[in-house]
């Protein structure tokens, strides 16, 4: 605005004189200040004007390169995050630490076989329609969440979640072997968190509910998820991301087992993934893609309002959404708001917390609502 102010000065005086000279009769201040109104006008539209996108850097041969040990695939993982998504190298640091030395990465590199290549999966996505990232949100990939059903848009959100499974990029496969305590402490990385429940099922179902809504907090574990499942039932609440008619055939639901997979054996256990985000109508209304088949993914389960993720809190392990059940029967109907049960359950940040070949996880973000949104709502 000092610009602003300079050019006004100038204007004036221009006018000004102008208008003192008998040559100029029809001259008058209304019209310097119709100029100064333009160009200001001009300045306000530039500064509003959205920044264009930055340049995604093209996709090279190490790009789509599989690393042949762990240690190979967790450091393309950060260069990824550097060069993509544009993470800083204090966090780079500390997802470093976060993927630890142990099985972290994404699988077995002598035994994993991905169905889908990296090119196969970005030649699928440029021919579909696919969803862009929410502005509100502030990140790429990351999407709001809210409640349609009560007049909310995405102004009025106050949480956002990843858009694919992480590292969060387009047609990347996902990271397995990470604990639960691992996932929580790579999304805090990246200013963010592990998703509650009920935030990873209304990202699926297209409608986010209250706590309050969601979770018996009075009840156990087994209770608490027992009535919400016989609730969602009993109401009708039953639908899958991608619509109220289960489709698997529209996910990530075809990967098969290593030959030799018997039980979760690192050995023998390839996690063979499709890259996220390969099947562009295995999607939520929301934006969001893979919440079925693909990795199964950690979230966490608040048992009293404390440990919601909103208020700074962590819960017990809950986790969902794989391709492993439909190996070869359907282990569970699997729409979005079905809990498990307390399967290798345990606190989100014990040290020994769940990990396999097929489970990874996603991060949400907490948000401040739109300013004009809060100031309605005063």
């Amino acid at each position: 605005m000092k610009s602003s102010r300079a050019w006004m000065v100038v204007l004036l005086t221009v006018g000004a004189s102008g208008c003192q000279q008998d040559s100029h009769p029809a001259c008058s201040l209304s019209e310097t200040w119709q100029a100064f109104a333009a160009f200001h006008q001009h300045c306000v539209d530039e500064a509003n004007k959205t920044p264009p996108k930055p340049v995604e850097p093209p996709w090279t041969e190490q790009d789509d390169a599989l690393p042949d040990t762990l240690e190979g695939q967790r450091e393309e993982i950060l260069r990824k995050l550097r060069e993509r998504m544009g993470v800083s190298e204090e966090a780079i640091t500390k997802l470093r630490d976060a993927f630890g030395t142990y099985r972290t990465g994404q699988g077995n590199p002598k035994v994993t076989k991905h169905p889908m290549t990296r090119a196969e999966c970005r030649a699928i996505r440029e021919s579909a329609e696919t969803f862009p990232a929410s502005e509100v949100c502030g990140e790429k990939n990351m999407v709001a969440l809210f409640n349609p059903s009560k007049h909310e848009t995405e102004k009025d959100a106050t949480v956002c979640i990843d858009q694919f499974e992480f590292p969060n990029i387009a047609c990347e496969y996902p990271m397995t072997w990470v604990q639960a305590q691992q996932a929580q402490r790579i999304c805090k990385a990246l200013g963010k968190r592990l998703c509650d429940a009920h935030e990873w099922e209304g990202a699926c179902y297209g409608e986010l509910r209250s706590p309050e809504e969601e979770y018996a907090f009075t009840l156990d574990r087994e209770n608490m998820s027992g009535l919400h499942n016989f609730n969602n039932k009993k109401n009708g609440w039953i639908r899958w991301a991608y619509g109220e008619q289960k489709n698997h055939k529209l996910c990530a639901t075809t990967s098969r087992k290593s030959d030799k997979c018997v039980a979760s054996e690192w050995e023998y256990c390839g996690s063979n993934t499709f890259p996220a985000g390969a099947f562009p109508k295995c999607v939520s209304r929301f934006g969001v893609y893979d919440q079925h088949g693909n990795a199964a993914e950690h979230m966490s389960l608040p048992m009293k309002p404390e440990q919601l993720g909103s208020r700074g809190g962590i819960g017990r392990t809950e986790m969902k959404g794989s391709w492993f059940i439909f190996d070869f029967y359907e282990a569970h109907i699997d729409d979005c708001r079905w809990r498990a049960p307390d399967w290798h359950g345990s606190e989100v940040m014990h040290h020994n917390s769940h990990a396999n070949y097929h489970l990874g996880f996603r991060c949400c973000k907490d948000i401040a609502p739109s300013p004009s949104t809060q100031t309605t709502k005063d």
